[in-house]
């Protein structure tokens, strides 16, 4: 593990044969970090960010609203299973 020269001290860590990744101590200890925490790699266009699945922020349904495209009037349960099926019938 060697540091790399940046605004902060950034830490390199190897890859290994099995996609693995130790995450240094100095970090877990920063986070908080133990043996089960649960992490969330994020894939951004210039690299990764790595955060506990805690620290994200609760999904509100105005961050979903219209995250599908559709542009039109609101459909109901049944029209909406009729068009998945139908959907599903064409990818066949």
């Amino acid at each position: 593990m060697k540091q790399t020269k940046s605004k902060a001290p950034a830490l390199t860590v190897r890859l290994s044969t099995k996609g693995q990744l130790v995450v240094p101590k100095e970090i877990r200890d920063r986070h908080g970090w133990s043996a089960g925490a649960e992490l969330v790699f994020e894939d951004q266009a210039d690299g990764v960010i790595l955060r506990q699945v805690e620290d994200l922020p609760p999904t509100r349904i105005e961050d979903l609203i219209g995250c599908t495209g559709y542009r039109g009037p609101a459909k109901s349960l049944k029209e909406m299973d009729q068009g998945i099926a139908e959907g599903a019938r064409r990818s066949r």
